[in-house]
């Protein structure tokens, strides 16, 4: 199955950051603790160049905390002007190193501002982060209050809008952009695992195919643990027949109901059923 999903909204999205990025002093990337790089949008690249960012590893709580320092390792070695710090957003844990990682980052600008005569301002921000990633989550924790719309799926943030953060930071906020075409179809299937690209334009099945593959090389034992089996059959349909006849996944005649045992254990990663996952880890991309 081939995976896109680049909605209108998105290509606007692009054009409009790369207008404003000349009033920006330092980038926000958010991204999944859980899957990183397949999180990542290739064109922020291209989009903000050379300035100073933070990659914001969001939903650390639902990631396997060993994969997450690896990856916090991996990043921080990108260069002087990137560093990497895990966070959630909902709990607000990791969010007061934000602050202080972007005068750390910037203190050289601005020193160079002052020696001017320049009045102190305002860190101005960029927010960047593919759809359901949580950049209205943590805006809303950051100011304190409800100002951007939330929600459980990919897509909720429309518009670009200004957000002020005390007296010291001001966010623009983006709408999520994904890249228009994954090169690496595994990429759209990890997206697709933990909810950033809508489940009525894809198949579970073969979302559900990925995920029990991954699991029984990754994490066997909890995948036997959950499902109650005492070895993982080879078989992929060997494998979905033990999940829906132990969980009830049954159509009249008792034969298993394939999308309903896709929807369970799709549903149930998401839900950390099978515990604090990552998906992809640094030794991967070597």
């Amino acid at each position: 199955m081939t995976i896109q999903w680049f909605p209108g909204h998105m290509a606007k999205a692009r054009r409009q950051v790369t207008e404003k990025l000349k009033l920006i002093d330092i980038v926000y990337e958010l991204v999944d603790a859980r899957i990183p790089v397949s999180s990542r949008n290739p064109m922020i690249d291209e989009i903000v160049s050379n300035k100073p960012r933070i990659i914001l590893l969001n939903k650390a709580d639902m990631a396997d905390a060993k994969v997450t320092r690896e990856w916090l390792d991996y990043f921080n070695l990108e260069g002087t002007t990137t560093k990497a710090i895990a966070i959630d957003s909902q709990s607000g844990k990791g969010l007061q190193q934000i602050g202080s990682l972007s005068k750390e980052l910037l203190k050289g600008k601005f020193d160079k501002m002052q020696s001017r005569g320049i009045r102190p301002r305002a860190i101005r921000a960029l927010i960047v982060g593919i759809p359901n990633v949580g950049k209205s989550t943590l805006i809303n924790r950051l100011a304190k209050k409800n100002i951007a719309q939330t929600g459980d799926r990919p897509g909720v943030t429309k518009a670009q809008q200004w957000v002020k953060v005390g007296k010291e930071l001001e966010l623009l906020d983006t709408p999520g952009i994904l890249w228009p075409k994954f090169e690496d179809q595994d990429v759209g299937y990890r997206l697709a695992t933990t909810g950033a690209i809508k489940d009525t334009i894809i198949n579970l099945q073969d979302i559900a195919v990925f995920a029990l593959r991954f699991l029984s090389e990754a994490y066997p034992e909890r995948l036997k643990d959950r499902y109650g089996l005492e070895e993982i059959p080879e078989d992929i349909v060997d494998l979905f027949d033990a999940i829906g006849s132990r969980r009830g996944c049954k159509m009249s005649g008792g034969l298993i109901d394939y999308d309903k045992t896709a929807e369970l254990v799709i549903r149930e990663i998401r839900q950390e059923k099978l515990g604090k996952l990552s998906l992809e880890r640094p030794e991967t991309l070597i």
